[in-house]
């Protein structure tokens, strides 16, 4: 059994980690505030480490960190935009679906994980309850693995549990949690969703992100009869269509009956939704984003967003103005999983323009910018004017569609032959 100590603001690092040592947590609402406040706290104290993060939403890490710190990363959306602004945070590309491996082979060094828990029924385990999409590899690579104890966490299982004897040292957590309540949609946001909603059929599953366009295309599916889920994480709004009675994941194929999704980036009420749940599977991003197993899920509708589309269907979903605003994540899995579903579609939802209307989302080249989904692998893009699919199309033809698709501001600068 794992030793217990006490609050976690009083933790003491000192004895656990080393000079050089990578500690990391679960990203987004994983993230246990009471150690990872008090391990930035400490870092004076302690040897110089490298933070290894994904997706974050708390305030946690500050540029003048950087005095102790080193960062290293999967994301550059959410709260760790203030690292890439300062050209602090030192991005690794890698599929979501690659990470796991990339974890047990060493080649990212974990070796200390920081986790929250709470007590499950299952004899010697614990629930981290809210995210698992790499915790399995990362407790199999650390040498240390340091918890608290929070009993506001849902009580969930499969890829969630964790082994009583893989926890080196419990504390009590005495911090805030972290909560992601969904953001309110955009008059755009929904205009873009009212496109996608018409490409979805009864009875599909879905994979959507967090964020207002997300939500946006849930309220549009407001009225389709028996949806799934299985998504790298859901929010808020699946809980309102759970409740009208759209998904209800009977037509998935495999996992019938039941939410799968990697973590959940919500508020106490998706917390209190998946508590005890037996219809929503937590598992890690070794099964949620496995092409095997997205093939195997008919008419699998992947619904992501990207920064910008150029013409012959190339898509950046990573920097934006010249700054690491995004990731490669778990896009390239999906779409390409998606389109091997029988029936399948993988859709790329964007507004028209920047939020300030001043430039196109659809350009003629990306120009040096990352290619985060080539264009071999494009199906089909949606802004607020409209649908271009684009899957089997040629050069001439995906320029065309996509063209009339653009803000009308903008359409005038594509050139054809």
């Amino acid at each position: 059994m794992p030793n217990r100590s006490g609050l976690s603001s009083a933790f003491d690092f000192s004895p656990h980690v080393r000079d050089g040592d990578t500690v990391t947590w679960l990203q987004g609402t994983g993230e246990p505030l009471g150690l990872t406040n008090r391990l930035v706290a400490q870092r004076h104290a302690l040897p110089p480490l490298e933070l290894f993060v994904g997706m974050m939403s708390s305030k946690t890490l500050r540029p003048e960190h950087a005095d102790r710190l080193r960062f290293r990363g999967l994301n550059g959306a959410g709260t760790a935009r203030n690292l890439t602004a300062a050209n602090l945070l030192d991005i690794v590309p890698a599929y979501v679906s690659a990470v796991p491996g990339l974890i047990r082979s060493g080649v990212i060094k974990v070796d200390v994980v920081l986790l929250r828990v709470r007590p499950h029924p299952k004899p010697g385990y614990f629930t981290v309850g809210v995210m698992a999409d790499f915790l399995p590899a990362m407790v199999q690579a650390a040498r240390c693995v340091i918890a608290e104890i929070d009993d506001r966490l849902p009580m969930t299982a499969q890829d969630a549990l964790v082994a009583a004897e893989d926890i080196d040292v419990l504390t009590e957590c005495d911090a805030d949690e972290v909560l992601m309540p969904d953001p309110e949609p955009t008059d755009i946001d929904m205009r873009v969703a009212s496109h996608v909603a018409g490409l979805i059929p009864d009875g599909a599953t879905i994979q959507l992100g967090v964020g207002g366009l997300p939500v946006a295309v849930c309220r549009a599916l407001l009225h389709h009869k028996d949806l799934g889920v299985h998504s790298g994480v859901i929010s808020d709004i699946v809980v309102d269509l759970v409740e009208k009675g759209v998904i209800t994941n009977a037509r998935k194929g495999i996992d019938a009956g039941r939410i799968v999704t990697g973590g959940l980036f919500g508020s106490r009420r998706l917390m209190n939704f998946a508590d005890g749940n037996s219809k929503v599977e937590i598992r890690c991003s070794e099964y949620t984003h496995n092409q095997q197993v997205l093939s195997r899920l008919p008419n699998l509708y992947a619904i992501n967003s990207g920064v910008e589309v150029d013409l012959t269907g190339n898509v950046n979903s990573e920097i934006a103005a010249g700054r690491y605003l995004g990731a490669i994540g778990g896009l390239p899995d999906f779409v390409r999983g998606a389109v091997a579903s029988p029936g399948g579609r993988a859709i790329i939802a964007v507004p028209s323009t920047t939020p300030d209307g001043k430039h196109s989302r659809i350009v003629a080249s990306l120009a040096g910018q990352p290619i985060s989904i080539p264009r071999g692998d494009i199906d089909i893009v949606v802004t607020e004017y409209g649908v271009a699919e684009l899957r089997g199309r040629s050069f001439s033809e995906r320029a065309k569609r996509l063209r009339a698709i653009a803000h009308p501001d903008f359409r005038d600068q594509f050139q054809f032959n």
